[in-house]
């Protein structure tokens, strides 16, 4: 397998697993399910990562919490990846701390990465061996996994993945999104206190990732703290808790995301009587984008009221909040894969 499958293959499980856990405890029993919520699970101090001259990674500070669902967005090339092999002792930092439940990294590797669950970019496997097998060998090549139920903790994660029917199928016949499922079956072996996931919607089709999305919030539901890196906003949206934001390797924002989407204060109408409002409401109008009005210092209940007594139709009429996208397009500068003139 590639050096990231077998680093990464040591590294799915939690203490009981490691102590030959029964098959009935199944992949939805992690440790971390019995810990106190808002425990520090992922934390660095002024984690920085140099090649050269190049500043991948700036001094970050992550801070993520057991219970998380946290999303750490960023562009390509912002530096997601190299941060995720930071974490996992794939890549050692230039200068920095970095400590995984609780305990300080690269020093506790053996403690640690055997109750962590990690997919990093494209998967490894061995193209001539089925998926159940590739997970066989990477199950047994990790210390303190029981064989005794091996097979079964294979089964049960290749099931929950949607791989249950591929039989001996070789992975050199898989598609992306198939050879992207078992990467995350490979994460899910040994039951993980932490999850930690980059793009791990690689390759699938619009049902792949709604399946993949229910996946991860049950595993969430029952203990589990996942990671998710990515560089699709929706799709944090629709998952996660708390945020962090990576621009050109800085970390620019980390936050609930309920706080990041409150209301701003304004109210968006839209009426189909744009004259007559704009009319009605001078001096309160912010913007106007066709039937959509932007008002400014009123109650909703009030602005409303007012409208329908001077006949004004309402079509729609409610606090506006930031979307993920625009408060992060707001903070963030261009691509950083973008390239100008010089």
């Amino acid at each position: 397998m590639s050096t990231e499958a077998s680093a990464l293959g040591a590294t799915p499980g939690d203490s009981h697993s490691s102590g030959g856990a029964p098959a009935s405890e199944g992949l939805f029993s992690p440790s971390a399910a019995v810990s106190t919520a808002g425990t520090s699970v992922i934390a660095t101090r002024g984690l920085t990562k140099r090649f050269g001259s190049l500043v991948a990674v700036d001094s970050i500070d992550l801070d993520v919490r057991r219970g998380d669902i946290y999303g750490f967005l960023g562009a390509n090339g912002s530096g997601k990846t190299t941060t995720v092999r930071m974490l996992l002792g794939l890549v050692l930092a230039t200068s920095g701390q970095i400590e995984l439940l609780g305990q300080r990294m690269p020093k506790a590797t053996g403690r640690v990465l055997p109750k962590v669950g990690a997919l990093v970019e494209g998967p490894g496997s061995y193209g001539h061996l089925s998926g159940r097998t590739n997970l066989l060998l990477l199950d047994g090549s990790g210390p303190g996994a029981s064989r005794r139920n091996r097979g079964a903790r294979v089964d049960e994660a290749l099931t929950h993945v949607g791989l249950g029917g591929v039989g001996r199928r070789p992975v050199k016949a898989y598609s992306l999104g198939m050879r992207q499922r078992l990467g995350l079956a490979a994460a899910l072996l040994r039951s993980p206190e932490l999850l930690i996931l980059d793009e791990p919607t690689n390759g699938l089709d619009p049902q792949g990732i709604q399946e993949i999305r229910q996946l991860l919030l049950h595993l969430h539901a029952n203990g589990t703290t996942i990671f998710l890196s990515s560089h699709l906003l929706a799709e944090v949206e629709q998952l996660c808790t708390r945020v962090g934001v990576l621009d050109r390797g800085r970390l620019i924002v980390q936050s609930q995301l309920a706080d990041l989407q409150k209301p701003t204060g304004r109210i968006v109408v839209r009426t189909p009587d744009i004259a007559a409002a704009r009319s009605l409401l001078d001096g309160h109008v912010e913007h106007q984008d066709g039937d959509r009005l932007l008002i400014r210092a009123l109650d909703p209940a009030e602005l409303n009221a007012r409208l329908v007594q001077r006949g004004v139709r309402v079509s729609e009429l409610g606090l506006e909040r930031r979307s993920l996208e625009q408060t992060v397009l707001e903070l963030t500068g261009p691509s950083a894969d973008r390239v100008e003139p010089s």
